[in-house]
This record gives structure tokens, sequence and C-alpha cells, in this order.
């Protein structure tokens, strides 16, 4: 199955209101609008650009068309 991310509660939450996402290569990808709107979001500026934890079975990872649409959609850039 893909389209798979599995996240903290948290991250969850602010993947799903757009303040963070995953680009096509899987790096992780943080709205400047957290900081301007809620003056925090340190922990995920200082890893943005990083690669997010892959399953070894290309099957098993995300679905690269969701996190496009995810992106063009759902984040706040």
């Amino acid at each position: 199955m893909d389209n798979g991310l599995l996240l903290k509660s948290d991250v969850h939450i602010l993947f799903d209101r757009g303040y963070l996402g995953v680009d096509p290569k899987h790096r992780l990808v943080v709205s400047p609008r957290l900081r301007s709107e809620f003056g925090n979001g340190d922990q995920f500026y200082a890893k943005a650009g990083t690669q997010i934890a892959l399953p070894e079975r290309r099957r098993d990872r995300p679905n690269v068309e969701f996190l496009e649409w995810h992106l063009d959609t759902v984040f706040k850039a």
C-alpha cells in the first residue's frame, strides 16, 4: 500500500493544516506561516530539507503524486 505517512499526532495536525509538507524527494518542507502565525516551529525549521525516514520497500513509501497534491493544494506556502 502506498500513500502512507506515519506521523506523531502533533506533526499530523500540522501536516493536515498545511504547515508541514513532504516534497517528491521525501524532504521535509516547513511553511513560513508556521512562524508568522504562531511564533514557533524552530524544531521543524531545523529539520527543513532533510529526508524523512522511508520504508525499505518502495511500494510502502508515500505516493509522490499525493505528496505533490498536498504541496499544491493544502500546503501554506
